[in-house]
């Protein structure tokens, strides 16, 4: 089969396609339910955590006004198991809404449906650090240090956002 016909060319496309939209449900449509995702911040397990930081991570870009928002990608190699693409994304961080431009390299797993089984993005850490942190990434971007705090307030964010789901969203028992 031509790679340009692949179905899971066809899934990463309505996949990225959708994010460059910041439109996460047809994101998690992509995703099998025991998705695994890693990048140099993130080590999330199954599709709920998978989609809850692609959620918080849309509405983030929803509140500070996404036309600063530019996502570009390509489609580089595909087969009957995995993928592989490049993606690119300009934005601004944080409160000081500094100016980003992420280069990422993503790595795909499809399980028999063509569903997303693993989904690895590699980008330069140091390089994203000082754009979005500016004095402290310049200086300590390429520390472990910095890494790990960044991995930990990201992941507390996380969890906050992910108990605010949880919070709004009505029991089971409260349904009957």
């Amino acid at each position: 089969m031509r790679q340009d016909n692949h179905p899971h060319r066809t899934t990463l496309m309505r996949f990225y396609n959708a994010f460059a939209h910041l439109d996460p449900a047809t994101m998690a449509q992509c995703y099998a339910p025991e998705v695994q995702f890693r990048d140099a911040v993130f080590q999330l397990e199954g599709r709920d955590q998978v989609m809850a930081m692609w959620f918080m991570l849309c509405e983030s870009l929803h509140e500070d006004g996404w036309v600063d928002w530019k996502l570009n990608y390509r489609v580089e190699a595909v087969d009957a198991q995995t993928a592989r693409l490049h993606w690119s994304a300009r934005y601004h961080f944080g409160k000081a809404r500094r100016r980003v431009y992420n280069r990422i390299d993503a790595r795909f797993r499809f399980n028999e449906a063509g569903l997303i089984t693993y989904h690895h993005d590699s980008f330069d850490f140091w390089l994203w650090s000082r754009q979005a942190l500016g004095l402290p990434g310049v200086l300590l971007g390429w520390s472990p240090l910095l890494r790990r705090r960044v991995r930990a307030r990201a992941r507390a964010r996380l969890d906050r956002y992910i108990t605010g789901l949880q919070t709004t969203r009505p029991a089971a028992s409260d349904k009957q």
